[in-house]
């Protein structure tokens, strides 16, 4: 059996890169959203609920019998875990879960080494072969998952405020807070093997093309 080559997709917010991966997605690339798989995880994994739980506090979850209706719970649908007696799902606390991780950085990190491991594992046993995270250098996805190729998908700097204002309804000066959180983009494309420019003027298909017969001859 020949070894997976792994392709990772990363950009800023605002980049564009999940448009990017649908793309790719028509042209019959399939790509493993590491931010849905990390909430469908927390959500449906007996392992993670046992060390978010240790780590948060038994209000980290709650059986789905007992949730209330202010919207803090998220149900963990017909794949949820499953209580002590087998028969009760639980749902994830989101509200308590995002206290917690926003209470220091210490505490997102925790959180972040219990989470990321599980998502690189579950990755790898997905079958696919690439991925897509806005973090993947700053979660150290790259030293969890043998990548052979990173793309970096970038727009510039008030391109992205802009789809960011515009995609979650808030203030440039929010935009401005949510990019300043991230890495510079210049840092992410110094590590990255390819650049995808997107910054609506540039066409993105003879990029990707480019790039997916690029990677297609490096991993022959």
């Amino acid at each position: 059996m020949s070894t997976p080559h792994y392709i990772g997709i990363t950009g800023g917010i605002g980049s564009g890169k999940s448009y990017v991966c649908r793309l790719l997605e028509q042209r019959g690339v399939s790509v493993y959203d590491c931010d849905a798989a990390a909430k469908r995880l927390m959500r449906s994994s007996a392992e993670l609920r046992q060390a978010l739980t240790s780590l948060i506090g038994d209000d980290a979850y709650v059986r789905a019998g007992r949730a209330g209706s202010s919207g803090t719970t998220e149900s963990s649908g017909s794949s949820g875990t499953t209580g002590s007696s087998g028969t009760e799902p639980f749902v994830l606390n989101k509200a308590v879960v995002a206290r917690f991780l926003l209470a220091s950085a210490e505490n997102a990190k925790a959180i972040d080494d219990i989470v990321h491991p599980a998502v690189a594992a579950d990755f790898i046993g997905s079958g696919m072969q690439w991925l897509e995270s806005a973090i993947l250098f700053q979660s150290g996805f790259d030293r969890r998952v043998p990548f052979h190729a990173v793309i970096c998908v970038t727009a510039p700097e008030e391109v992205r405020l802009q789809r960011v204002m515009e995609r979650d309804g808030i203030s440039r000066q929010q935009a401005q807070q949510w990019v300043a959180k991230q890495w510079p983009q210049q840092d992410i494309v110094s590590r990255s093997d390819y650049e995808i420019i997107n910054d609506g003027q540039q066409p993105l298909l003879p990029q990707i093309e480019q790039i997916l017969n690029q990677v297609k001859t490096s991993c022959n």
